[in-house]
């Protein structure tokens, strides 16, 4: 539910509330405070909340509940300043939107600047821009956000998935400043680690303060929880999956029910950076350079430099970030020094490939760094005649994968959670996505031949699932599963999913 204050109607503020009236939704509340009591009658015939007050009247609000939204409608500019000026002494929290008048001077419309969070000034366009500013679906999920933030009492923490990649951070970092803009303390959290030599440069060149928790860590400071770049708690991180769930903004397809107060998942949108962008502009937030270079390379990075399942709103919000970011920044981070395991990795991906048609898939055996996964099926499917690849490895229990494509016809996001959700975890996007499967059997073995005969059947049960997934695709024609043994894996948690290979 919105509540749309009306402070004034004039001739503008009259075809405003009318457009209201119109569009608001069926829980909304609207109150139109005019001291014109001929306005007041004709609003009231046609079903419209209305009192006769002046509006510049402090006691005139001694009894009206916190609006979400105010428009000051009158029509002349001295008056709409005052209204103005007591309403956002009055409603602090409140977005303003305020009509500027007929004769505004300089100092009117500093004034204006100074109090509200917009300000329009000519009759033709006022409508459709105060109408955008408390109607529309973005205005309504920042009204919510800023609803929900507003009642946690206590401090709160902005959970990103597991080892997170740039989006994951970068989106989490600008929630915090979401939170603590309207006075509330937030503290961008994760657990695992963050070994990607690129998302390691980012941190540490942006100098973003985030707590990195551990997984049997108390967690009784926080008073309320957010997720970021996913959305269900004790899947792709280590929270508990009974905890209560303040805040979730993800771009994510959810596997199951997503928990949450306030719920903002947009699968039409390249990444979580996108809807943060939209959420700290929204709210008049200024633009550090750190956050906006944050949020900008979290938008290139799941978008592939805007190649890859990106929509209007991540060009839109990379034109707002744009300004602001630290471009020199963006460039060190884009070209970190890269570790020698990650090269081998690569190797051993290049070197054990099977590629079967268009198809690539490779082992590459034990690893010290999942980062290096991502980056080895990327330099897979720029060999020549691939266009879509699997890369996989294993680490301590756990067998990690990743994929990508470029095939229209190949959706890797559910070619995974077919092939690996019932002995593990797997999802993402229909060119990027990974899986988790626990082995517990290959920690309690050696190195020697044992190790290898297990590895290798291990492998084998990886590769024909992943091919019988992606021949069961239209137009693919690869060899089929054929049902190698699956008695190895266990699996924790039946019902978990991966959102990606990176976490998200």
């Amino acid at each position: 539910m919105v509540f749309r204050l009306v402070l004034g109607c004039g001739t503008v503020g009259r075809h405003v509330v009318t457009r209201l009236s119109e569009r608001g939704g069926p829980d909304d509340r609207l109150l139109v405070l005019t001291g014109d009591e001929s306005v007041v009658e004709t609003l009231r015939d046609e079903s419209i909340p209305a009192r006769q007050a002046t509006p510049s009247d402090h006691d005139a609000l001694e009894n009206v509940d916190p609006p979400d939204v105010v428009f000051v409608g009158g029509d002349r500019t001295d008056v709409n300043r005052a209204v103005l000026e007591m309403a956002r002494e009055r409603f602090p929290d409140a977005e303003i939107v305020a009509y500027l008048g007929g004769n505004p001077t300089p100092s009117d419309r500093a004034a204006f600047d100074a109090a509200a969070d917009c300000v329009v000034g000519t009759e033709e366009p006022i409508v459709d821009e105060v109408l955008e500013r408390t109607t529309t679906p973005v205005a309504e999920r920042a009204i919510r956000l800023r609803r929900q933030l507003e009642s946690i009492d206590g401090r709160l923490a902005v959970v990103m998935h597991n080892n997170p990649d740039p989006d994951a951070i970068g989106s989490a970092v600008a929630l915090s400043n979401v939170a603590e803009s309207v006075g509330l303390e937030a503290d961008p959290c994760y657990f695992g680690e963050i070994s990607h030599q690129e998302n390691r440069a980012m941190v540490n060149l942006l100098d973003l303060d985030l707590r990195n928790l551990e997984p049997e860590e108390s967690l009784e400071e926080y008073a309320a929880f957010a997720l970021v770049d996913h959305s269900r708690p004790g899947v792709n991180d280590e929270l508990s999956p009974d905890l209560h769930v303040d805040v979730v903004i993800d771009h994510h397809p959810p596997r199951g029910p997503v928990p949450g107060e306030f719920v903002d998942l947009r699968e039409g949108v390249g990444a979580t950076s996108t809807l943060l962008t939209e959420y700290v502009d929204r709210f008049g937030i200024p633009f550090d350079p750190a956050t906006a270079t944050a949020l900008l390379y979290g938008i290139r990075v799941d978008t592939n430099d805007f190649s890859r399942e990106v929509a209007p709103a991540d060009f839109e919000a990379a034109s707002i970030l744009r300004p602001h970011a630290d471009t020199s920044v963006l460039r060190q981070i884009e070209q970190p020094t890269v570790e020698g395991d990650t090269l081998e990795t690569i190797a051993r991906a290049i070197k054990n490939r099977d590629q079967r048609d268009s198809v690539a898939v490779a082992s590459v055996g034990r690893i010290s760094n999942r980062d290096a996964l991502p980056q080895a099926a990327e330099q897979l499917l720029a060999m020549e005649a691939v266009e879509t690849t699997l890369v996989f490895g294993f680490r301590d229990e756990m067998a990690y994968l990743s994929a990508r494509s470029r095939a229209n016809d190949v959706d890797l996001g559910e070619t995974l959670r077919d092939a690996f959700d019932q002995i593990g975890s797997a999802g993402g996007h229909a060119d990027m996505a990974g899986a988790q499967l626990e082995i517990g059997i290959l920690a309690e073995i050696d190195d020697g031949d044992e190790a290898d005969s297990i590895v290798s059947v291990v492998e084998e049960v990886i590769t024909n699932r992943f091919f019988e997934g992606i021949r069961t695709q239209p137009g693919v024609p690869v060899g089929a599963y054929d049902g190698a043994s699956e008695w190895l894996f266990t699996v924790s948690d039946a019902e978990s999913e991966a959102e990606a290979d990176d976490g998200g």
